[in-house]
């Protein structure tokens, strides 16, 4: 085995760090390392965080931390980013708000850039949970930048999607038709000390009654939780360890109805999708970049000279056949 599989294996931070920076920069010397560590047996739990920028996520997650950690759960944390147009890296960094776990060995705490990802999520993501599968981390807690009506591919990577919503950003439950009812597990009303907690209460529970998830009385009933100020320590640190408690319960659904393989095969299919991408289409994208083709061709397409779907024919001739 690679030396640098054998210390992710350790669960050695600094090169755990090292390889998802590697895999972000899409170093080729990864592929080889990623091919060992995937046919590792992980048990982690992953919970996907989800919701839009302003949502608190991040204080919340820093919340989910501790109270796993008062479990002795080891964690990983992996927060996307939206990327920045100059360094391509993530705009945010590792979030300060979590650096207060910066000295607990047995959490890790790693941001992504999303790099154009147009599901809220880096393409990188679902090798770095192998990583930290790899490690030995007990809970897996992806962060996305945001939602919307396309960034909903978190229940491609996670067990279990915690959707947080803040009563008040407004059209509420427009987001929740965009897409939301459909992967969420569990909804968080975060800063429902708010106006307009009540009534966003009201609503989901509405919607979720009326959700083709709850047809069958065997299913999971998606909870709505409310959590209230952070500068309420002592309750707010109750609320959220209610939420780990129904997080794990959500977790436990899953193995005793059998249906975890189903999300590791949802998993691994989307996986095999971006693997496909990266080793076919990106290096025909790349080629016709190098080779000045891709200019002329938008050059083309905006001049009505030709249309997308016979350049993309001839594309595939050409690399493909």
């Amino acid at each position: 085995m690679n030396e640098i599989s054998k210390k992710i294996l350790e669960g050695n931070i600094r090169t755990a760090s090292h390889l998802i920076r590697n895999i972000e920069d899409k170093m080729p010397e990864t592929d080889e390392i990623m091919k060992e560590i995937f046919k590792v047996k992980g048990n982690s739990h992953v919970i996907g965080l989800t919701g839009a920028p302003g949502a608190g996520k991040s204080t919340l997650t820093d919340e989910i931390i501790t109270a796993f950690r008062k479990k002795n759960n080891t964690i990983g944390v992996l927060a996307v980013d939206p990327t920045s147009p100059f360094t391509g890296g993530a705009i945010l960094g590792d979030r300060i708000r979590m650096m207060s776990h910066a000295s607990d060995k047995d959490v890790f705490v790693r941001s992504l850039a999303t790099r154009g990802a147009t599901g809220g999520l880096s393409k990188a993501v679902g090798e770095a949970i192998y990583i930290l599968e790899a490690m030995g981390k007990d809970k897996v807690i992806v962060e996305t930048c945001g939602v919307g009506q396309q960034e909903v591919d978190i229940i491609d990577h996670a067990q279990t999607v915690v959707v947080v919503l803040v009563p008040g950003m407004g059209d509420e439950v427009q987001a929740i038709k965009a897409g939301l009812m459909e992967i969420a597990d569990i909804f968080v009303i975060n800063k429902a000390d708010r106006d307009g907690a009540d009534k966003l209460y009201r609503e989901l529970i509405n919607m979720i009654s009326m959700s083709s998830k709850k047809s069958d009385s065997n299913l999971w009933e998606i909870p709505v939780l409310r959590i209230g100020n952070f500068k309420e320590p002592k309750k707010f640190s109750e609320e959220v360890e209610k939420l780990c408690n129904k997080i794990e319960e959500h977790y436990e659904y899953l193995y005793q109805n059998k249906l975890l393989s189903t999300k590791i095969r949802q998993k691994t299919k989307a996986e095999f999708k971006e693997a496909l991408w990266a080793k076919i289409l990106e290096p025909i994208l790349n080629n016709l970049i190098e080779e000045n083709k891709m200019e002329s061709m938008i050059d083309k397409l905006t001049n009505k000279e030709t249309d997308p779907y016979t350049l993309a024919e001839e594309v595939a001739k050409q690399y493909l056949i």
